[in-house]
This record gives structure tokens, sequence and C-alpha cells, in this order.
């Protein structure tokens, strides 16, 4: 099959855009108008006349076997309805885009042909910190969070993306079925970007435009979602883990607060052990249970040259003997042992 006549699944939520979802669809259709595509719409529980008036338009403008129309039954999240969408999707590519003009159709197929031109791409996300398309930014505490999460996804994730919110990004088909997509409203870009970084797949971008909607205009995204963002990323990266790795992480977490505890007095002993406690989680996410010991070993040796405050140089330097210790035992011998029970320990 040609690379042009390949099938593209166009995924769209719409909740409460009756201002301006004749404008989206109508620029969406033309632009890919001599693709081969189907589009998906799911109306997440609009109550201002939009779930009415996209199906008159959807009407007018596609043919029937063209498109697939959803309604649910009240507004669920953006991470629901595309959920449902998913379900649907018969191309081999899908786009996933925004319905409130914010994103360019013309963007999002830019990242199409960059897709279909490079087979090895799995997913390609627009990205609004790259290149040098049109910007206009209303909210700078939005722009804020958007950078800070995404250097905590990086960081948490060993990445190197510029923006983890963006509103347009195409898959391959076979990688979004095979995702579990379980967060609500706006924490579906995280849910979906720590799994593919779990898969080892490499995330790909490419800069594209912005025009931020006023709330005046219809912005949805609240304070309320900024600070669940904070909830979903811890959970991705500590939570959502093969059952080995929760336990190396849960023994690795409560040894190393405990060794925080023994440092500094008031405020201090409790950032300290705050600190303390953050490595521990970091470190068993990449050691199991063997290596972690033998780095906490190397940690107890180093509190014997010293006493009082002054033990945590000689406890640094041996905690970082003791990584290096743990990081040569496991690649020696964890890919030795064929046994489930040894891997879980090794």
């Amino acid at each position: 099959m040609r690379q042009e006549n390949k099938k593209l699944s166009i995924i769209v939520p719409i909740f409460n855009e009756i201002k301006i979802i004749e404008k989206f669809i109508t620029s969406l259709s033309n632009t890919f108008k001599k693709k081969n595509c189907q589009y998906i719409f799911i109306d997440d529980g609009s109550f201002d006349g939009t779930a009415e008036k996209v199906q008159i338009i959807l009407n007018n403008i596609f043919k029937k076997n063209q498109y697939k129309y959803l309604r649910l039954n009240k507004n669920f999240g953006k991470a629901k309805a595309v959920k449902e969408g998913i379900k649907y999707i018969e191309g081999e590519y899908t786009l996933l885009i925004d319905s409130d003009l914010e994103y360019s159709p013309n963007d999002a197929l830019e990242l199409y042909q960059i897709a279909l031109n490079n087979n090895s791409i799995k997913i390609i996300q627009g990205s609004r910190y790259l290149g040098a398309k049109v910007q206009a930014r209303k909210y700078v505490l939005n722009d804020i969070a958007v950078r800070f999460n995404t250097f905590l996804f990086n960081f948490l994730f060993s990445q190197s993306i510029t923006d983890l919110h963006t509103g347009t990004k195409i898959l391959k088909s076979e990688l979004l079925r095979s995702l579990n997509l379980t967060y609500k409203r706006f924490g579906l870009e995280i849910n979906m970007n720590s799994q593919i970084a779990k898969k080892n797949i490499y995330i790909y971008e490419y800069g594209i435009g912005y025009i931020e909607r006023s709330k005046e205009d219809g912005k949805k995204i609240t304070f309320v979602d900024g600070i669940l963002s904070y909830y979903y990323l811890f959970v991705s990266r500590f939570i959502q883990n093969d059952y080995p790795t929760n336990i190396s992480i849960f023994y690795s977490f409560l040894f190393m607060t405990y060794i925080g505890t023994y440092f500094g007095m008031g405020t201090g002993k409790i950032l300290i052990a705050i600190v303390f406690s953050i490595v521990g989680l970091m470190l068993g996410l990449s050691r199991k249970i063997i290596p972690l010991s033998l780095v906490f070993v190397c940690i107890y040796i180093g509190s014997l040259f010293s006493k009082g405050n002054g033990r945590i140089f000689p406890i640094i330097l041996f905690f970082i003997i003791g990584l290096y210790l743990s990081k040569y035992f496991s690649k020696k011998y964890s890919k030795s042992y064929k046994s489930k029970l040894l891997k879980f320990f090794i």
C-alpha cells in the first residue's frame, strides 16, 4: 500500500463549543480532504446546543461512511471522550486534536506527513515550544505550569520532550490501542505519554502554532486540573508499575526516609528526610531488592566513620560507592537468571 493511501483516523473530543465548532470542523475537513480519513467526533455531554449543531454540520460536510458521531450522556472529560473514540478507529494512524481552534489542522497535517515519511515514528507530538510558528498566550501561569510539568515528566521518565500537554498528536493506531487510559479530565496526556515512555518508545516532536483562548471564549482548564496533574505524574511513575518494581520502590522509600531522619533538627530534619525519601523513590525504579541492599549496606558503613551531623559526608561518599556497586551487580546478574523469583530480587 502506498504511504499516501494509508487510512488516518481523526479523533475529536467536543464540549460546549457552539460558537466555533462549525469553523473548526470546516477547517479540519478542508485540510484533510485529499487524505483517506475516518472522522470520529465525540460530544462529551455538551449542554449549550453544540451536540445538535454538530450533527447538522457533519451531515452537510461528510458522507455517512466518512464519520462516526458519539454523544456521551454527561460531561466525563477529555480522557473519557478520547477513550470512547479509540474503540472505533480503523486507520493505521490516529490523529488526536482538540476542537477549540487553539491548534491548527494545518499543523496536524504536517505532523501526519512526517509520520508517513518515517515508518519508525510511532508517535509524533506538536510542540508549542519548538519552531517559529505564530504563538499567542493569554495566561502566564498556564505557560509556567506546562513548562514545569514537562520538566517533571522528563526527570521522572528520562525523556527530553518540550510540551507534555500538547493537544495535537499522531500515533500509530496499534500503539494507541495498547494503552490503558484510566485518568480523567485533562490527565490524558500524562497517562498516555507515561505509558509510552515505559515502553521505551521514542516520542518525536515538531513545532506547531498555538492561539490560546481566554476563559470568556471558552477555555476550560482550571487550577484544579493543574493540581491533579502532579497527582497523575506521581501515580504514573511510582504506583503504576509491575509488582516487583513497586515492592522495590516501597522498600527503598522506607529505608532512605529512615536514614534521612538521623540528620538535622526541627524543620531541617524534615527537609532532609523528604530529600532522602525522594531519592529512595527514584532508586527503587531502577534497582531491585539485592542491589538496593548493597546501597544500604554501604550507607551503614559510611555512618561508622563519624558522629552527629558530620556523618552525612562519609554517608554520601559511601552512598555513591553503593550506587556504582549496585549498578554493576544489576548489569552483571540481572540477565543471568531466568527464575521469576530471582528476578524479583535482582
